[in-house]
């Protein structure tokens, strides 16, 4: 059994720092052998919900401008695989959520640099899906409930984004995490770790700083699918919690 796991995914620059969150993502990559992984990303949106389906490898895409080249010359080789994707699209039907499939878009960063730093060289099948962030929480949250059990099977489920994510508040200065940022995470550590799920799918009246953590939703709602994918009776489990630029989240958090 492998828990989902929600992932901050950052900066690109993961990809070659060394930095906390980096080191979390590798040891954590030595911890698990999934046989498959199916991870949402924040980087692509769709208003149907949209499933990457090929056996062919990958491209890598390079959904970012202004860094170094050696970023640009990574290659993430990772596979698809159709039936898999099928079997995924099979679970979303039956519940009711239309789904689209997509057999030429390669992994975007949102997968690719937190996948490579957990487990550098891709040796299983990689399913990535699209996000629409103009659902409500609720309905992430059940979109991840549609894939409840495929942890049991040891298929490794990742929603990529950040808890705090507002690009104009960064804080190049600083030399600690912000405090309103730091406060907005510790509302959802605690509302999570409680299980009050109707909170957490009112965080925009309820958690404090929420409009500046949350300018636009779409690196936060890969938390509520990977919440609702895992099983309500275990208690959600922070595994990694670091900040960058005064607010930039990289909370970490299994379920």
């Amino acid at each position: 059994m492998i828990s989902p796991i929600f992932v901050g995914h950052g900066s690109p620059m993961m990809a070659i720092q060394d930095t906390a969150c980096t080191q979390f993502l590798l040891e954590y990559g030595k911890t698990v052998s999934p046989k498959a992984i199916v991870i949402f990303t924040a980087h692509w949106e769709t208003e149907v919900l949209t499933i990457s389906s090929s056996d062919d490898v990958y491209d890598t895409i390079y959904d970012f401008r202004g860094f170094p080249d050696e970023l640009f010359q990574i290659k993430y080789p990772a596979k698809g695989n159709k039936e898999l994707a099928n079997q995924i699209a099979a679970r979303f039907q039956a519940k009711g959520i239309a789904v689209n499939f997509d057999s030429t878009r390669g992994l975007d960063h949102g997968s690719w640099v937190p996948l490579l730093r957990m487990f550098p060289t891709p040796n299983v099948p990689v399913i990535q899906i699209s996000v629409n962030p103009y659902l409500p929480p609720a309905e992430q949250y059940r979109i991840g409930e549609a894939l409840r059990g495929l942890d049991q099977e040891d298929i490794l489920i990742v929603g990529s984004g950040a808890t705090v994510h507002n690009l104009r508040a960064l804080n190049w200065e600083a030399k600690e995490p912000d405090a309103w940022a730091v406060d907005f995470d510790e509302w959802l550590v605690n509302n999570m770790q409680a299980q009050n799920l109707p909170a957490l799918f009112n965080y925009a009246d309820e958690a404090p700083n929420a409009r500046m953590a949350v300018p636009r939703p779409e690196h936060f709602i890969p938390l509520y699918i990977a919440m609702g994918s895992g099983d309500p009776a275990r208690t959600p489990q922070v595994i990694h919690r670091s900040y960058e630029v005064g607010s930039l989240s990289y909370l970490s958090v299994a379920f």
